[in-house]
This record gives C-alpha cells, sequence and structure tokens, in this order.
C-alpha cells in the first residue's frame, strides 16, 4: 500500500504545481500588459501635448493682443471715471466729518454713562457684602 500511497501524492502535487505556475504565469503575463498599457498612455500624453502646446501658444498670443487692444478702452473709461469718483468724494468727506464730529461726544457721552452705572452697580454691590 506504501507505493499506492506515494503515486497517490504525486497526482495530487502535480496538478497543484500546474495551477501554481499557470498562476505565475498570467501575473507575469498581466505585468507585462500593464506596463505596455503603461507605455501607451504615455505615449498618448506626450502626442496629446504636442498637438496641444502649439494651440495653447496661439491662444496666449491672441490673449495678449486682446489685452493690447483693450487697453485704450479701459484708459478712456478710467478717465471719464476718475473725475466723477474724485467728485463724489469730495463732497462726501465733509459730510462724514461732519457726522463724524456731531456722534463722537455723543458716544463719549454715551461711555462715561455706562462707566458711571457700572461703577454703581459696583459700590452697591459691595455695600450688599458682609463687612470682612
Amino acid at each position: 500500500m506504501t507505493g499506492c500511497e506515494s503515486g497517490s501524492l504525486v497526482k495530487r502535487d502535480i496538478p497543484a504545481e500546474i495551477e501554481t505556475l499557470t498562476k505565475y504565469f498570467q501575473d507575469a503575463i498581466e505585468t507585462v500588459k500593464s506596463h505596455e498599457l503603461i507605455s501607451q498612455a504615455q505615449g498618448y500624453l506626450e502626442e496629446g501635448k504636442t498637438q496641444i502646446t502649439p494651440l495653447t501658444d496661439k491662444i496666449q498670443e491672441h490673449a495678449e493682443k486682446i489685452q493690447e487692444q483693450m487697453k485704450p478702452f479701459v484708459s478712456d473709461i478710467e478717465k471719464q471715471v476718475r473725475p466723477i469718483a474724485d467728485n463724489l468724494q469730495a463732497q462726501f468727506m465733509p459730510l462724514v466729518d461732519k457726522m463724524q464730529a456731531q456722534f463722537k461726544p455723543l458716544a463719549d457721552d454715551l461711555q462715561a454713562q455706562m462707566e458711571q452705572l457700572f461703577q454703581t452697580v459696583v459700590d452697591q454691590t459691595k455695600a450688599l457684602l458682609p463687612p470682612q
């Protein structure tokens, strides 16, 4: 029976080894395929970059031309708006200064009253406390 048992073990080990080898080769093939895919993807990216670079250069060139063409227009608008803005500021600053002059004494008075009220509350609280 010993001979039968050893033959049986050999038959069982061979399929396991074949399966291990098959798995190894499948993994190796997948690794090669993934490297090929990465290489292809990098090639496509480089090709796309080569095709897009001239377009981006043209777009940049057009943007610079448009900016140059717009400068006189923007400058003209600024020349028209600047006096209006300066005039508004000149008109409103005296009003702002006048309002500040009127509100400052009120704010100072309110602050003095609040400080006095706080001091009164502190004094009354101290008066309610037992002597130490």
